[in-house]
């Protein structure tokens, strides 16, 4: 067993919705072992407020969070990520900063939620969070340290094409 703690990335466009649910569960479900985090590369600046409110309804920390851009973690003194996951599919498609470290990315794409507007918008969000809650507990299973690199390619990619996925989901770099 190891101590280490793995920094994650979620990565979406806005850092509103989709990334920041991601962020929101990695920490809860990870347990000390993962640390998340999530930006975008156009963030919103402001975090969405029905993933706020789906959040705090469902007993998760949301204190902190707020939309920012990957630019802030590509400072020299930013946490070095051991995983990076984009879960929409235009920051799948963007070139991406270079990372200290190489980290594993792979892309989980999700439907926006955001996209709904009215009655059905809590709705979409909690599928949007059954999603990545279904793959963040797939990924914690996996035997991180005992995968090589080929494998955890693969097992991310599998991941990445499970319920829910988005039209380009699975794609691993």
């Amino acid at each position: 067993m190891t101590d280490k703690v793995y920094n994650v990335l979620f990565l979406c466009t806005g850092n509103s919705a989709r990334s920041i649910l991601g962020e929101a569960l990695m920490n809860k479900l990870g347990e000390g072992r993962f640390r998340a985090y999530s930006a975008g590369s156009q963030p919103k600046g402001d975090v969405h407020p029905m993933a706020l409110s789906v959040l705090t309804g469902l007993g998760f920390d949301t204190a902190g969070m707020r939309s920012k851009s990957w630019d802030e973690f590509s400072a020299p003194d930013a946490p070095k990520f051991d995983f990076i996951f984009t879960v929409c599919d235009n920051a799948a498609g963007e070139t991406c900063p270079v990372w200290i470290g190489h980290p594993l990315t792979a892309h989980w794409g999700i439907e926006d939620p955001a996209a709904v507007e009215g009655e059905g918008q809590r709705e979409a969000f909690l599928q949007a969070l059954r999603f990545l809650q279904n793959r963040i507990s797939l990924f914690l299973a996996l035997p991180i340290a005992s995968l090589d690199e080929m494998a955890m390619r693969s097992k991310l990619k599998e991941i990445g094409q499970a319920e829910g996925a988005s039209a380009k989901a699975g794609a691993v770099k």
